[in-house]
């Protein structure tokens, strides 16, 4: 007489729960949909990578979830904000810089996404983010360390250093 079920060997059982775990791990994944951000122009720029590797898991209580390009990166379900690296940099320009944790960034208030872009790191990382959804100030710092690992080539300058200049000859 034949026994109802297979026999089990220790072989079988880890390749059973094999299989489990990663079928539970897709089933999981499928609940945060990959997250659709269009590339920046020089996305594969190589200047990119040590900066993506070194992303936050999380900005705030917002974490970090898959997206579908290079050099890109999105954090909260709905996103909250979206990250490019490879944008152009920005030149001269009267819009509002902040320095935070030594990272110069530009400012563009739009209704309702604010656009913050690095300044003087080339490639240009830009931000794309709600204030009504998550403070300006939490992103900046939070994303602070890994924006630096694009070395800075220049710094903002204000109203403030263009009073101390030499006078001219």
């Amino acid at each position: 007489m034949r026994p109802l079920l297979p026999a089990f060997n220790v072989a079988s059982f880890r390749l059973y729960s094999t299989f489990a775990a990663a079928a539970l791990l897709l089933a999981l994944t499928a609940c945060s949909p990959t997250v659709d951000v269009a590339p920046a122009k020089d996305a594969a720029n190589p200047a990119c990578a040590p900066m993506m590797v070194a992303l936050p898991e999380a900005i705030g209580d917002a974490p970090l979830r898959k997206t579908n390009s290079q050099a890109t990166a999105a954090w909260g379900d709905p996103s909250r904000v979206i990250l490019r690296c490879g944008v152009n940099p920005p030149g001269p320009t009267t819009d509002r810089c902040v320095s935070v944790n030594g990272i110069d960034w530009v400012i563009k208030e739009g209704d309702p996404v604010y656009t913050l872009t690095t300044f003087g790191r080339e490639p240009a990382t830009e931000i794309l983010m709600d204030p009504e959804k998550i403070s300006s100030a939490t992103v900046l710092a939070d994303l602070a360390s890994a924006a630096g690992k694009i070395p800075a080539s220049r710094n903002c300058v204000g109203k403030e250093d263009l009073q101390n200049l030499p006078p001219s000859r």
